[in-house]
C-alpha cells in the first residue's frame, strides 16, 4: 500500500490529524470547564455576603462588625 503518491495525500492526512486532535482537545477543555461548577456571578452586595457569612457561622460577631465598618467606611 502506497501512503504517498506525490500529489499531496500525506499533507492532507496530516491536516486531518491536526484537526482531529484540536477537536478532541476542545471537547476535553469544554468538559473540564463545565465541571468546575457555577461561578460566583450573583449580584449580591458585599453587605449581603457578609451577613450570610455571619449567619452561617463562618465569621464571629467581632469580625462581622469590623468588616461591616470597613465596608461602610
Amino acid at each position: 500500500m502506497q501512503w504517498w503518491n506525490g500529489d499531496g495525500h500525506m499533507g492532507w492526512m496530516g491536516i486531518w490529524w491536526i484537526i482531529g486532535a484540536a477537536l478532541i482537545a476542545l471537547v476535553v477543555w469544554a468538559l473540564l470547564r463545565s465541571s468546575r461548577g457555577p461561578r460566583n456571578t450573583s449580584s449580591e452586595s458585599p453587605e449581603h455576603v457578609l451577613k450570610r457569612r455571619y449567619a452561617t457561622g463562618e465569621i464571629d460577631h467581632a469580625t462581622y462588625q469590623q468588616m461591616l465598618t470597613e465596608l461602610k467606611g
